[in-house]
């Protein structure tokens, strides 16, 4: 009989649980990006004529139908809004301030911006309104 002992191999082989470990982090690496993306949902109101502006020289405050507020893309808190719209102005003094209110939302919150915009030093600001399509008549 020879020096090795006869019994059960507890090894374990985690290459195929690396393999995929690797595989999923490289699909979260891929659509992360596509995820942080300006994608508020915001149902905007309708009118007649509008005056177009770039989306890039504007500052955007988006607030969706559960009320939440949301500048440039990235929720605040009721209470930092002014501040943070203070420092965007501070950085960004020539771009107007856009506020695209759901039109579901009482009109008090689209107001409540709005005066916390004009408290943070905002001198252009417009609201955002979805144009229908023209029908040749």
């Amino acid at each position: 009989m020879s020096g090795r002992k006869k019994g059960v191999v507890a090894d374990i082989n985690i290459t195929p649980f690396t393999d995929v470990v690797l595989v999923l982090l490289i699909i979260f690496m891929i659509t992360t990006p596509m995820l942080s993306q300006h994608q508020i949902k915001v149902n905007l109101p309708e009118a007649a004529e509008t005056t177009e502006t770039s989306e890039d020289k504007i500052i955007e405050v988006s607030i969706d139908k559960d009320g939440f507020v949301y500048i440039d893309g990235t929720q605040f808190h009721d209470e930092y809004v002014e501040q943070t719209i203070k420092d965007m102005i501070n950085k960004y003094p020539d771009r107007p301030v856009v506020i695209k209110g759901d039109k579901d939302i009482k009109y008090d919150l689209v107001v409540n911006v709005m005066d916390k915009a004009k408290k943070a030093g905002v001198s252009k600001f417009g609201l955002a309104i979805d144009v229908p399509n023209k029908k040749n008549s």
